[in-house]
């Protein structure tokens, strides 16, 4: 099995766990509080596994480039606000499908990388990713009746556009944050994928303390009281992007992404168990199909 695959399913369980908490978080910290956990309490251990890799493992530090600094930017903004999309579209649906919605992302990162990149796709793999999407569109119909109009009715939805937008914004920042990491000369992947983790969050750190200074000192205040449920937040953020940068790195983002789908299955559980919230049986078969496009993605 290649490095990539074990890494990937790993790290969508973790975004799924920090998906969870930030939902119990919102109510308290509000959108954009319970966003920037996700990265106030994650930057220190992003710098402290960088110092690890460096003095434990004796990996060198990579040379920063302009290169670098503007695709880090450009996918820690994008992060920064398709976080908050997700984060505010747990607040109109339930846990399953607020996340299940974000879920066209592998089609959106591998247009953005195939743009901005040039990279490939087989048949196979844009028919796997397909599949999937049919699996998004179906959870978005399972309250309603099945037809083209409804069909239509529920992609033009406030909801669906958060949702697909959301996913939209994260294809932009994986593939930026593929292009970062490359564009360093480091000893391994794994160490140009912890300098990026650790520079981007850091970044995002500054610019969310700003911003809620600018617009709300409260909030602050808040995410300082709730330390204990923010901090696992935190922890769970950033190890599972560390995954994910590890893996970008390694893959192409389509493929990687397309994969992370596997977070749904994920996601279901933690509706089911943890919110205690309903589940049709569309909305199980959407999974299913999302699941048959990651197989199909894999043996493609």
């Amino acid at each position: 099995m290649e490095l990539w695959i074990p890494i990937t399913i790993a790290a969508a369980f973790l975004q799924n766990l920090r998906s969870a908490l930030q939902k119990h978080l919102q109510g308290k910290l509000g959108t954009r509080g319970a966003s920037f956990v996700r990265f106030g309490y994650g930057f220190p251990v992003a710098i402290l596994y960088v110092m690890c890799l460096h003095f434990g493992l004796g990996f060198s530090f990579p040379s920063l480039n302009w290169a670098f600094a503007f695709w880090a930017v450009i996918g820690g903004l994008a992060q920064i606000f398709a976080t908050m999309l997700l984060v505010h579209l747990f607040s109109l649906r339930n846990f399953a499908v607020g996340t299940a919605y974000s879920k066209t992302e592998p089609v959106q990162a591998a247009i953005f990388g195939f743009v901005l990149l040039g990279e490939k796709l087989t048949l196979g793999a844009i028919g796997a990713i397909i599949v999937g999407v049919i699996g998004v569109m179906m959870i978005s119909m399972a309250r309603m009746p099945l037809s083209w109009g409804n069909m239509f009715r529920a992609l033009a939805s406030r909801t669906a556009l958060i949702g697909i937008g959301s996913g939209a914004v994260f294809g932009i920042s994986a593939v930026a944050y593929r292009s970062a990491s490359l564009s360093l000369d480091g000893p391994n992947s794994i160490m140009q994928a912890a300098v990026t983790l650790a520079c981007v969050t850091t970044f995002q750190t500054a610019f969310m303390l700003v911003w809620m200074f600018w617009k709300d000192k409260r909030e602050i205040v808040e995410v300082l009281r709730s330390w204990r449920s923010s901090s696992l937040v935190g922890l769970a953020g950033v190890v599972g992007s560390a995954g994910w940068f590890t893996a970008m790195t390694l893959q192409q983002v389509a493929y990687v992404r397309a994969l992370g789908q596997i977070e749904l299955v994920f996601t279901f559980m933690a509706s089911y168990f943890l919110f205690h919230e309903r589940v049709t049986r569309m909305e199980v078969a959407g999974c299913l199909l999302i699941v048959c496009g990651i197989l199909g993605l894999l043996f493609s």
